[in-house]
């Protein structure tokens, strides 16, 4: 399956996940790919949006390729390939560094567009528009693991077979629309799957559920 969109591959997850229609979910996204997904998902479902901030460490040399990632808090995965990818102790220190300032920038600006919401007994579902590695994935489920929600739902349109088995133990359920044989980026499942920025991030925070779609760069 390859998808139109992220609002294309927002709605089929919708479908997928119709059980918590009309049940208040929080629809957890993982900026700044998944959240016009994640808009899309919390539309349907008549839940709310808010986003999960973690960021992937990257190999070193190679950006795309994470050995690991780290929420707001520092909480940090790493891959048990780390070592062998190169990332040395004194790398993977700096690495968290440069993201925790990421990530206290991207708070600074997303929040004035939307408080954070509280997960505490409610169902969370956490969407992400792949899982190629499974490390930020992780990283945003313990992060809201530790905040005591009722449910705690890993959903995404695609992801490798190693990526699902790790996020399993994390999750109390996992949603996937497909699983690949030959996994080698998620872009590769999307027709169109340009880079979402932060200035978008904040107008679909801002903006009502019904104009999702509606939204500049998600189409």
């Amino acid at each position: 399956m390859i998808f139109r969109d992220r609002i294309q591959a927002g709605e089929k997850l919708a479908e997928a996940l119709i059980k918590w229609k009309g049940r208040n979910p929080l629809v957890a996204a993982i900026p700044r790919g998944a959240v016009p997904m994640g808009k899309v998902i919390a539309s349907r479902l008549g839940g709310d949006l808010d986003v999960v901030l973690t960021r992937k460490l990257p190999a070193p040399g190679n950006p795309e390729f994470a050995i690991g990632a780290v929420d707001e808090t520092g909480w940090t995965y790493v891959a048990d390939y780390a070592e062998q990818a190169g990332a040395t102790p004194d790398y993977i220190k700096e690495a968290i560094a440069a993201e925790l300032d990421t990530m206290r920038r991207r708070r600074s600006e997303y929040t004035p567009a939307q408080p954070a919401r509280d997960p505490a007994g409610r169902a969370v579902i956490v969407v992400d528009d792949g899982l190629a590695t499974g490390s930020t994935m992780i990283a945003a489920l313990h992060s809201l693991r530790t905040r005591r929600p009722q449910q705690l739902v890993c959903a995404v349109p695609v992801a490798s077979h190693d990526a699902l088995d790790k996020v399993r133990a994390y999750a109390d359920e996992v949603v996937c629309l497909q699983i690949p044989a030959f996994f080698y980026a998620v872009g590769q499942f999307y027709r169109y799957f340009p880079q979402v920025s932060d200035e978008e991030v904040v107008a679909l925070l801002r903006a009502p559920a019904e104009s999702a779609a509606s939204q500049p760069g998600i189409q």
